[in-house]
């Protein structure tokens, strides 16, 4: 169930009733006159605007010193850009959804919504000018609305689409942000960066306020209003994998079996790894405590102009057949005649088959 406690700390919505509000008050500019969807479908999460905080002016530390307090199994955010590879635990994100950064020379969003398990890293740079995003305390079919500060333009996190205000109908681009596990990430980027815990709030790091949600039948009805699609149960997690030309969802389940699946999406050679050892971040009261729900990876299989098709050789190990290369679960060759080169990764998420398919009805799907 729910931690109440921590839903106070949080700030989310108690009661039914608490669930509706206006979509218009005197505490937005928001243009809400241009609107890609009808404004009856964004309802109140609780929060009032910015309730649950952003973090603005992120501290980062070392790989040792992270290792103090987070704990092998659990979860984090990966965005690597250039040689700057930073790692952004789930334990924070849970309570705070949104982290204005840049990495590398790139400004980024990094999002996460609990409700959906969509972690997500978006360019924050629209027509020229960086975005600063925060949180409107709204959701639509129980997906985080965040709202830029320029603008008050409200953006849909699972999509990076504006769905009011000025910048309606634009979209962020998706960046390629893997989920590992601390222990993983930790052998693989020993000399990147850890977002701190020394956010300038006071949030019980490591404790899950949503804890057994993601063992429910159905997501919070309040929230999610429409039926949901019945070709998967609800908190199905899939890998979720978009390009310009569609988008496919590979169902964890299948993963888990497979432990890779080579594809082709829209004419492109893809490939998804699953590995196992990492923690829901929405199970155990203590997040480190989740069941094992592993984890996902999602790769162009392309090497030199050489499509690669990939095997499961143990636990986040892979072999390409063609050169007999092994490959870890992030992209990278470890021995054989391709050692040291890597995948190109894709933009994937690992959403809830509820939300998902909401939003991405027409998808193929692959179970």
């Amino acid at each position: 169930m729910i931690d109440r406690a921590a839903c106070v700390t949080l700030g989310l919505a108690l009661t039914v009733g608490a669930a509706r509000a206006p979509a218009q008050s005197t505490e937005w500019r928001t243009d809400f006159s241009r609107a890609t969807v009808p404004l009856e479908e964004i309802v109140s999460g609780g929060p009032p605007k910015d309730g649950i905080a952003a973090l603005d002016e992120p501290r980062f530390e070392s790989v040792a010193r992270a290792d103090r307090w987070l704990q092998d199994p659990e979860p984090v955010m990966v965005v690597a850009m250039d040689d700057d590879v930073r790692a952004y635990p789930l334990q924070i994100l849970i309570w705070h959804e949104i982290v204005n950064d840049v990495v590398g020379s790139r400004p980024v969003a990094v999002t996460y919504c609990p409700l959906c398990n969509t972690a997500m890293t978006f360019d924050r740079t629209v027509n020229g000018v960086v975005l600063d995003f925060g949180t409107t305390g709204r959701l639509r079919h129980s997906d985080l609305v965040m709202y830029d500060r320029q603008t008050e333009s409200w953006w849909q996190q699972a999509t990076g689409e504006a769905i009011v205000g000025v910048h309606a109908g634009q979209r962020l681009p998706l960046l390629a942000t893997p989920l590992m596990s601390w222990r993983d990430f930790r052998r693989t980027y020993p000399e990147a960066l850890v977002l701190s815990r020394d956010t300038g709030h006071s949030r019980p790091y490591g404790r899950n306020p949503y804890s057994r949600y993601d063992g429910r039948r159905t997501p919070f009805e309040r929230f999610f209003r429409r039926s949901v699609d019945p070709r998967l149960p609800a908190m199905e997690r899939v890998a979720a994998v978009e390009s310009s030309g569609g988008a496919v969802g590979y169902t964890f389940s299948l993963l888990a079996q497979q432990r890779v699946v080579n594809d082709t999406l829209a004419g492109q050679p893809i490939v998804v790894f699953w590995t196992p050892g990492v923690a829901s971040a929405l199970d155990a009261a203590e997040l480190a405590g989740g069941r094992d729900v592993g984890a996902t990876g999602a790769f162009d299989r392309r090497v030199d102009g050489r499509v690669l098709s990939f095997e499961a050789v143990g636990d986040g190990r892979f072999r390409d057949r063609e050169t007999q290369s092994e490959w870890d679960a992030t992209g990278r060759a470890l021995a054989g005649p391709l050692a040291l080169r890597r995948l190109v990764p894709l933009p994937h998420t690992n959403p809830f088959w509820f939300v998902w398919a909401v939003f991405r009805p027409d998808a193929r799907l692959v179970r």
